[in-house]
């Protein structure tokens, strides 16, 4: 084993080590620029997961290196609690611009965080303490965001959590109004599209529908963009593309340009002035990091690079190219449900479909082993053509494909292609439980070597 995979499995994650020798997909990835990795053996890859949304601009831009570079030189005060400091106020400032009518940042250090100081800010502002969440949500893994957390896998082990908060079915609108009567919810956290619940669109309307129902109740409409935000979808945020405008955003992952970790919760100034606008309340939320200058020049960079680059309508171009490209290549696959997507935001759904004896005859077993297998092996063998994706994390059976918003022409290309070869191998699921118990042999007679 690679001696940096052994001292992660020592003292960082041995479950995770464990994890990546059963099929043999471990990695040691030591370089990164644009939508290219390396590896330590000199292997070169594509990559289409990007961070789960975290690289945007992609990896090691040269233009946010060279200013984080004078930045450091400078010798500027990087953590500062006595004064206002200058660079959050100018990422502050570009935020709002983008998100108005949002005046208000708080800033943090993760997405997780951000959530947070969104929850925080809603109970504080409205008085009130209940939330109202949504199957399948992904809202990151502090205790507090836990309790809005729509997978029980990941909730369980950590209840009792947070009480008064309320789970609806994602895009269901009636059930939405019934949690709503009570008038007793602070706020409604909800994603414009489940990244981790595998690439989930509500209705056409929903959010906008949504923010109407929470107004009507007094409920704050908190709209989590941690991974749809910043030219994603093909708009600066999901929400443009909805007609719609939350109480609350949530921002994080690329914000800091794969780099400087910094979330940013937005908001108005008559919602902050009501949590926080009193002398005697201007320090109840805040981290010792939050709003350092070092995160807050890399995320300003960011801002400037996706504008200057016109990187989110090269979003949009690329995504429907992926989009259409992956529909017609996968065209009456029987093993693909749907293909779906906005932006360079795209799912592919595996899984029984109408055609096939297997799929009408035996539909609960191809069910089950699209839930548990195809997934990661399809990502395993895009992997070894030199594509990286990953299954969306609640719903395995869920192919996500998420570039760099600087990804190019040929690139997505490239990518249809590929994922047109690994799954045309597999017509049926004969031939992936052939593969894949082929595989875990050879990987128990190596010790399941990563």
């Amino acid at each position: 084993m690679n001696p940096s995979a052994e001292k992660f499995a020592r003292h960082v994650n041995p479950a995770l080590v464990r994890l990546l020798g059963v099929f043999g997909y471990g990695r040691v990835f030591i370089r990164a620029r644009d939508v290219w990795v390396w590896d330590d053996q000199g292997r070169r890859y594509l990559d289409f997961l990007a961070g789960f949304g975290s690289v945007n601009i992609g990896h090691s831009h040269p233009r946010l290196v060279r200013r984080l570079q004078e930045f450091l030189a400078s010798e500027a005060m990087n953590v500062t609690h006595i004064g206002p400091s200058i660079h959050a106020a100018e990422l502050a400032e570009a935020l709002a611009m983008l998100a108005h009518p949002l005046e208000i940042a708080l800033f943090s250090n993760s997405g997780s965080e951000a959530v947070e100081a969104g929850l925080k800010l809603a109970r504080s502002a409205t008085s009130r303490t209940e939330f109202i969440y949504c199957q399948g949500a992904f809202h990151g893994t502090n205790l507090g965001a836990l309790s809005v957390m729509g997978d029980e896998r990941m909730r369980r082990p950590f209840e009792p959590l947070l009480e008064g908060c309320r789970r609806v079915p994602f895009g269901d609108l009636a059930e939405l109004e019934k949690a709503l009567a009570p008038r007793r919810a602070a706020g409604f956290l909800v994603e414009p599209i489940q990244g981790e619940g595998g690439v989930v669109f509500p209705p056409e309307g929903y959010l906008r529908e949504a923010q109407e129902l929470c107004l009507r109740a007094g409920t704050l409409f908190i709209l989590d963009e941690v991974q749809t935000g910043l030219g994603r979808t093909g708009a600066m945020f999901s929400y443009q593309a909805e007609e719609c405008a939350p109480d609350i955003l949530i921002l994080a992952k690329s914000l800091g340009g794969s780099i400087a970790p910094i979330g940013a919760t937005l908001t108005t100034r008559k919602i902050h002035h009501k949590a926080y606008g009193s002398m005697d309340r201007f320090d109840l939320h805040g981290t010792t990091f939050s709003g350092n200058a070092f995160s807050c020049v890399a995320a300003l960079e960011t801002l400037r690079i996706l504008a200057d680059e016109n990187l989110v309508a090269n979003s949009a171009a690329r995504g429907k190219q992926l989009l259409e490209g992956l529909k017609s290549r996968l065209a009456g696959h029987p093993l693909v449900r749907e293909v779906r997507g906005r932006g360079l935001f795209v799912g592919i759904e595996l899984g029984a479909t109408d055609s096939g004896w297997m799929n009408k005859h035996a539909r609960p077993l191809v069910k089950k082993i699209s839930k548990s297998v195809f997934g990661q092996w399809a990502a395993l063998k895009m992997l070894e053509k030199g594509i990286i994706c990953q299954p969306a994390s609640h719903n395995w059976n869920v192919l996500r494909l998420e570039p760099p918003l600087t990804v190019k022409e040929a690139e997505v290309h490239q990518v249809v292609d590929s994922v047109a070869e690994v799954l045309g191998e597999y017509q049926g699921v004969a031939p992936l439980l052939k593969d894949v118990t082929g595989r875990l042999g050879k990987q128990f007679a190596k010790g399941w070597a990563f």
